[in-house]
């Protein structure tokens, strides 16, 4: 039965479905819509660590694949269909993307991260309008986005092997089918179920009705109840400006697709539009929300970084859930602003609030507690203490130079081991980050065959130590700066295999390397500049026997990746303007610096989201 007057209003539309997914099908077909399924061809290649938020870029991934449809039919057909709706689900958990796993192997590692915990499930939604003028395809898009959250209950290893053993796993995103034998695992759902089968039907048509049946102005009261307000991170934000009110910028707008608050979106129909309401109104621009919200961004850095600075996280992860009068006395700070922090933080997705009170997310908890094994709560205070202040003289780098920049705060080497406080900072910031790409670093490649390491710039050893419990047979040397090494000893872990790893005080650029089978360079090589790359990796070169290696881990861009005008990847040409004239480099061009130094057998592989690891063999002279 169709559910009119909503799905009937494409009933004679030619509507296509931009997947392949049975699931999606059976649920719009279900509704009664009419539709030809085209799959998408649409390489999902996106950099996640580009988009703010897991919903972002599910969201730019549905869009995509739509608009590769529409084009595809359009080059083919010399006309375009009149609808295409591309979809996307992504399951999410501690701000990692789950998508289809790619072997058992993987499958395992997702239900296994899955097991026990709460996760959230988003699907990304875009509606496209085609039309055709002079033979030229012309798009509207109207997208959003739902999130649902699941439960898995305590499952045993047996049921979890039993699951992955079943097949079903291997074409679902996080490894798991709900609607099938899935649904054994979960323990509840909050939010739309269809949603997390592949298709957000309610909101879905919510977004039909208020394309094709906008209100009457008698009915705008009740637009406005059945509308899905979206949730402004940055208005709550802006609260920690001082004023208590919104900034002007962002006052009276939603979600995507430029809704406005607690109200339907702006009516301004497009050209399939204009057969419901007479005549097309005049075309406004698309609402600059990309824009908007990096212009608002410091302000959600900020928030975290003093949420860190106060130890928030700490409070919660003892004592929570607590009140915001109780958090206030317990970091010494105003109530009224403490407030406005803490609905910061829950906006932001690193806070719950509860009527008990305000607990970390598990998230948080992981991360920013300053204390636990995955910390990152070192390199949050480094970015307010250390890089914010830097970035204040971005305009001054940009105008004269990096070396001019340099002289409000002396050279990067003074400005980081100018006092034993300042050298400590800046090793908790980079221990944090080590840590959580260590193990992904030392098991990119198989290095059995080498017995011996050196870490050149190692700082704390976190990588070293990785190394060395992943081959009991290398023994690791780390080698970096005096100041650097005399502080290292507060950062060894407990337990075994400690023995394994030493440090020697050195500059790698004057002094004498250690002897080692294999070198590594751990996010060392894009602070430098050309010259000063190819001085190093020469002094590698003569110290590296025939049949040794440089193994070299930077966050470099993947070629097929830059068409996506990645955001992380976009702000590290900044860092390079105040620090230096180092900058990133593709593992293409770090595969050539390795080869013109005498490294042969170049090999490339990913470590995680964050990094890529090239390895190279010393060939014999």
């Amino acid at each position: 039965m169709v559910l009119c007057p909503v799905i009937g209003k494409l009933l004679h539309k030619h509507v296509v479905l931009a997947s392949a997914s049975p699931r999606r099908q059976e649920i719009l077909s279900n509704a009664g819509l009419r539709f030809e399924v085209v799959p998408s061809r649409f390489k999902e290649k996106l950099c996640k660590a580009s988009f703010p938020t897991p919903s972002a870029y599910a969201v730019e991934t549905a869009k995509q694949k739509a608009l590769e449809v529409a084009r595809r039919m359009h080059q083919k057909d010399l006309r375009a269909p009149d609808v295409v709706i591309g979809a996307d689900t992504i399951v999410t958990i501690g701000g990692l993307i789950l998508e289809k796993p790619v072997d058992k192997q993987d499958a395992y590692r997702m239900l296994s991260r899955l097991n026990g915990k709460e996760h959230s499930v988003f699907t990304g939604v875009a509606i496209v309008h085609c039309s055709d003028r002079d033979g030229r395809l012309h798009t509207e898009v109207l997208d959003f986005y739902e999130e649902t959250t699941v439960k898995f209950s305590e499952l045993s290893e047996e049921l979890l092997r039993e699951y992955i053993d079943s097949g079903e796993p291997m074409d679902k995103a996080g490894g798991y089918g709900i609607q099938a034998l899935g649904g054994m695992l979960v323990e509840h759902v909050r939010g739309d179920f269809l949603n997390v089968v592949g298709f957000p039907l309610n909101h879905f048509c919510k977004k039909l009705a208020q394309l094709y049946c906008p209100p009457r102005p008698g009915d705008v009261r009740g637009a406005e109840r059945d509308s899905i307000p979206a949730v402004d991170t940055f208005e709550d934000l802006s609260d920690l400006e001082g004023g208590g009110g919104s900034d002007p910028a962002w006052g009276g707008r939603g979600g995507r697709g430029g809704e406005e608050a607690g109200g339907a979106p702006p009516q301004a129909p497009g050209p399939r539009d204009a057969d419901l309401n007479g005549a097309a109104e005049e075309k406004r621009p698309p609402f600059p929300t990309g824009l908007l919200e990096l212009m608002e961004g410091f302000k959600a850095s900020k928030a975290l970084f003093t949420a860190c600075k106060l130890n928030v996280f700490d409070v919660l992860r003892d004592q929570g859930p607590l009140k915001a009068v109780d958090i206030a006395r317990k970091i010494n700070a105003s109530v009224c602003r403490t407030g406005r922090l803490l609905e910061a933080c829950a906006a932001l997705g690193l806070l719950h609030k509860t009527d008990a009170g305000y607990s970390n997310t598990e998230a948080a908890d992981l991360h920013l507690v300053s204390d636990s094994a995955h910390s990152l709560h070192g390199l949050a205070v480094y970015n307010d203490s250390h890089v914010w202040d830097l970035f204040t003289h971005l305009d001054l780098a940009a105008r004269d130079g990096a070396e001019q920049a340099r002289g409000a705060s002396g050279t990067k080497a003074e400005r980081l081991f100018q006092s034993a406080e300042t050298t400590l900072l800046f090793m908790r910031a980079m221990h944090g980050l080590s840590k959580l790409t260590a193990r992904d670093v030392a098991t990119a490649f198989d290095l059995s065959r080498f017995t011996s390491a050196c870490d050149l710039g190692g700082c704390t050893g976190a990588l070293a130590h990785e190394l060395a419990r992943e081959y009991p047979r290398l023994q690791v040397t780390v080698f970096d700066l005096p100041d650097v090494t005399e502080h290292a000893r507060g950062f060894q872990p407990d337990g075994q295999r400690t023995e394994h790893v030493r440090f020697v005080p050195g500059d790698f650029f004057t002094d004498a390397l250690p002897r080692a089978q294999l070198y590594v360079l751990s996010r060392v090589l894009h602070d430098w500049p050309d010259d000063r790359v190819h001085h190093l990796l020469s002094r590698i070169s003569s110290c590296c026997e025939p049949g040794g290696g440089v193994l070299v881990a930077e966050a470099a861009a993947m070629e097929e990746e830059e068409a996506a005008a990645a955001r992380r990847r976009g702000l590290q040409p900044l860092g390079a303007l105040l620090l230096g004239a180092g900058r990133p480099r593709s593992a293409r061009e770090l595969g050539q610096l390795l080869q013109r130094h005498g490294f042969r057998d170049v090999r490339v592989a990913p470590a995680g989201d964050l990094l890529r690891v090239v390895l190279g063999t010393r060939a014999a002279p």
